[in-house]
């Protein structure tokens, strides 16, 4: 049944109830029928199995491989490196799958714990639990609503729904019917009265209120995985397949050519700890971590590691209005004033809000009006004598303040009613009679602000002698207009250039506000989001069906009116699209939505049960904060894939090597013990030092991009590096032998030119930036001199079976490996070209 359109006779009959509530016996038969007013949770898997689920993505499942097989070879140290990274990408993991339930959590701790209901015909305090359907409900100021209400009564009524809708101002409601799907004459579970008192029915109860229904999306909702997870996913089955294959591949050659098993079998498995790039979680790890760290210091706290990256991916932004494109603050925006004096002494003495250097007091739109006053440097005592409060009815408020030993009668209100009042105008004190081309020219200005979706407030005044002989209408008439001013919650600084940002970056902002749809057009319009007067409301989103949304929902940028449900329902539309969505919101209406996108965005004014539900939390509740999020997303990725290049390339260059002196029946040039060197040495400070290299100059003038962490252009550019490198060190090999060297000292050649290849080779991998790596530097700086000692000491060379190398060979390292920055230009120039 649809509460609001009812008339109330209609609904208590529907409910079998009346207005002096239900009796005890029958409030506990319907107990039994449709169960307790209580948030149900879905039954918990066990910690133990959540934890080890952890071990069973495929990146983690070949770690614990290439861990087992170094320890199988004595590699201590690789092994434990890389179950320290295991362990912690499962604790991360086990983290993140309690999120849900911690939301679950907070939602249910806000529910209040009792209430005043009509029980046969009597007042009575009651557990919330034990309301049911037909219940009514007695509120006052200050109590929480503890299920889902149809009003049949109402006294000045005003219902603070931030908790659920995240909007700031109470909304006032009615026991009127609605036929406008406004919502006003329903009072949600979990929200507060703020002002007033009221009636109510129980309509819904439990799981079937809105909160309960927001409840049920939380738990239900599974988080996809992020792009880079998936992306993660693929390359590490491609490099498993493709290790195994080389390794049983040189198993085989060796075999043939009467090298022991047991040799054969060392050389491959060390080449297979060689191929997978183990450092890969760690750097991944590293890389996010330190991201996440820079983002705190901004502001933009990561609550899950992998969201860093999935911002970058980000090709669609859903996002409130209120605090976040706006200040979430009513404020004085555009006026009309023919008497600016006599205008802020009204504003400042017929108004009730108290404002202090630490406070702000009273309603919204008087608090806005004050600072006026007080931003026009009125200084005036308020000797107030009377008031005449402002209602619905009314809708103005009057009071008659002693101003100069004179009384004068002071009024602020709507512009339609307060115009009729007025018989005069002051231009600064000289009083005219109102003609029609004033009252022309006023109305003409009440439009314009209307429909740039301003709340409007009109003042007058005039003298009186002993207002105790006036009557109220007496009083209020004949009025001497002052001026008007427009209100409205102003976009917030930076905003319009950070939208433009993404627009130049390839991404669509969409503002998904419960505001009118005026009020929504108007501040898209100002804060530069395309199409702004395309406005969908949930009314209208209702009436399309699944395939007509998804076709229409990327051309629609504003959507007005919207409710949780209906949120959930744009971001999946978006997904359906091939979209990564970032979704932000405060209120617990948003929470099902923060979950389903693929990162949720809450602010750090929201509620315990968004942030609960979201990836990252804006501590400044500014849309300008995500923006810097997506640049330090994208230049995170950026950097992992220069990770995956740089260790790719060395990768590739191995096994090439290895198995290009197998096929030429040539002793290997690298032992075991030296492969797992290059690993350790190439997976450590160089490689992770292109983790925190800078954003390139165009990262934010780009699109998004959904292509494969390694693409098929990026994995033969690789190749190709690999090939270089291959045969430079074997070129050098096989030179050393031809020239007389021994094995031991061609080994040790060929060992030192691959390093030195991927110490040069790092810099290929640099970003587009002025910004000089210090970092890159040290670290290059640290593995030569690293792999100086394993040539040049003792104690080394004979762990490594290296000897010491002449300065003649050096020279030949050096013009060797420094052929990689010549590769690299050529291949670079080739792409180019054909791009």
């Amino acid at each position: 049944m649809n509460w609001e359109k009812e008339e109330i006779s209609s609904i208590l009959k529907e409910l079998n109830t009346s207005s002096t509530g239900l009796t005890t016996k029958e409030a506990e038969n319907r107990i039994q029928i449709y169960g307790k007013n209580a948030l149900e949770e879905k039954e918990k898997e066990s910690e133990v199995k959540k934890f080890l689920m952890q071990f069973t993505e495929p990146l983690t499942v070949l770690l614990i491989i290439a861990g087992v097989i170094s320890l199988l070879i004595n590699d201590i140290i690789d092994a434990g490196v890389i179950f320290f990274v295991v362990i912690l990408n499962a604790i991360l993991g086990y983290r993140q799958e309690n999120k849900a339930e911690n939301a679950m959590e907070k939602l249910k701790s806000m529910t209040s714990k009792s209430t005043i209901v009509l029980r046969d015909s009597k007042k009575e305090e009651l557990d919330v639990e034990n309301l049911t359907i037909g219940d009514v409900v007695i509120l006052e100021e200050g109590d929480n609503i503890p299920a889902d209400l149809r009003l049949i009564e109402t006294y000045n009524l005003k219902i603070d729904e931030s908790s659920l809708t995240g909007e700031s101002l109470p909304v006032t409601k009615t026991h009127a019917v609605d036929n406008e799907d406004k919502h006003d004459n329903i009072a949600f579970m979990n929200t507060g009265v703020s002002k007033g008192r009221a009636k109510g029915v129980v309509v819904n109860i439990g799981m079937q209120t809105e909160i309960g229904k927001i409840a049920s999306m939380i738990q239900e909702e599974d988080k996809d995985k992020t792009p880079l997870e998936k992306k993660i996913e693929t390359l590490s089955k491609t490099l498993s397949i493709f290790s195994v294959i080389i390794c049983i591949l040189i198993f085989i050659l060796e075999l043939f050519q009467g090298i022991p098993a047991a040799n054969t079998f060392m050389t491959a498995v060390s080449l297979a700890v060689a191929a997978i790039p183990e450092g890969l979680p760690a750097i991944l790890t590293l890389t996010l971590a330190l991201g996440m760290q820079k983002m705190a210091g901004n502001k933009a706290i990561i609550r899950k590691l992998l969201a860093v990256e999935t911002l970058g991916s980000c090709s669609v932004i859903c996002t409130d209005k209120t605090g976040t494109l706006t200040l979430n603050k009513l404020t004085v925006t555009d006026e009309y004033i023919t008497d600016n004096e006599m205008t802020t002494s009204i504003a400042c003495l017929c108004n009730n809000a108290k404002i202090t250097k630490d406070k702000r007091l009273g309603d919204a739109t008087d608090i806005s009006i004050l600072e006026y006053a007080i931003k026009n440097e009125v200084d005036i005592e308020n000797n107030r004598l009377h008031e005449i409060p402002l209602d619905s009815n009314r809708k103005r408020m009057t009071t008659i303040n002693l101003i100069n030993n004179e009384e004068y009668v002071l009024v602020k209100g709507a512009p339609e009613i307060l115009i009729k009042k007025c018989k005069y105008v002051s231009y600064d004190g000289i009083i005219k009679e109102l003609t029609d081309e004033d009252i022309n020219i006023i109305n003409n200005n009440v439009v314009k602000f209307t429909n740039n979706a301003l709340r409007v407030i009109m003042f007058a005044y005039k003298k009186v002698e002993d207002y105790q002989k006036y009557t109220l209408n007496d009083l209020e008439e004949n009025l001497i207009f002052t001026g008007i001013v427009g209100m409205m919650d102003p976009p917030r600084e930076g905003v319009k250039e950070s939208i433009e940002t993404c627009h130049n970056a390839g991404i669509t902002v969409k503002m998904i506000t419960g505001d009118h749809k005026n009020t929504a057009s108007a501040i898209a319009a100002k804060v530069g989001i395309s199409n702004p007067n395309d406005v969908l409301t949930g009314k209208e989103m209702n009436l399309l069906s699944d395939d007509e949304f998804k076709k229409l929902v990327n051309n629609i940028n504003v959507f007005a009116r919207v409710f949780p449900e209906q949120k959930v329902r744009i971001v999946k539309a978006l997904k359906a699209n091939n979209e990564t969505v970032s979704m932000t919101g405060d209120g617990v209406n948003d929470a099902p939505a923060l979950t389903a996108a693929n990162i949720g965005v809450s602010m750090g004014s929201g509620t315990d049960v968004a942030k609960e539900s979201s990836d990252m939390i804006l501590e400044d509740d500014n849309f300008s904060t995500i923006i810097y999020a997506i640049k330090e997303g994208r230049t995170i990725y950026s950097n992992i894939k220069r990770f995956i290049k740089f260790q790719l390339s060395t990768n590739i260059a191995a096994i090439l090597t290895i198995l290009a002196s197998s096929i030429m029946v040539l002793p290997l040039p690298f032992n075991p013990v030296q492969l797992l060197w290059i690993n350790i040495i190439m997976d450590g400070p160089p490689a992770q030092s292109l983790g925190v290299e800078a954003s390139d100059k165009n990262i934010m003038k780009i699109e998004p991009s959904d292509e494969n962490i390694l693409s098929l252009d990026n994995l033969l550019h690789i190749t190709l590096i690999g090939l270089v490198m291959a045969i430079g060190t074997l070129g050098l090999y096989i030179y050393e032998l031809n020239q007389g060297s021994s094995q031991l000292l061609a080994s040790s050649c060929a060992f030192t030119v691959f390093v030195m290849y991927q110490l040069f080779n790092v810099f290929n991998c640099r970003s587009q930036s002025d910004v000089r790596n210090n970092t890159l530097l040290i670290a290059v700086f640290a593995s030569f001199i690293l792999q100086l000692c394993a040539v040049y000491i003792p104690l080394l060379q004979n762990i490594f079976h290296t000897t010491a190398i002449p300065l003649n060979s050096w020279v030949l390292i050096i013009i060797i490996s420094f052929t990689i920055f010549i590769a690299e230009r050529i291949i670079r120039k080739f792409e180019n070209a054909i791009i």
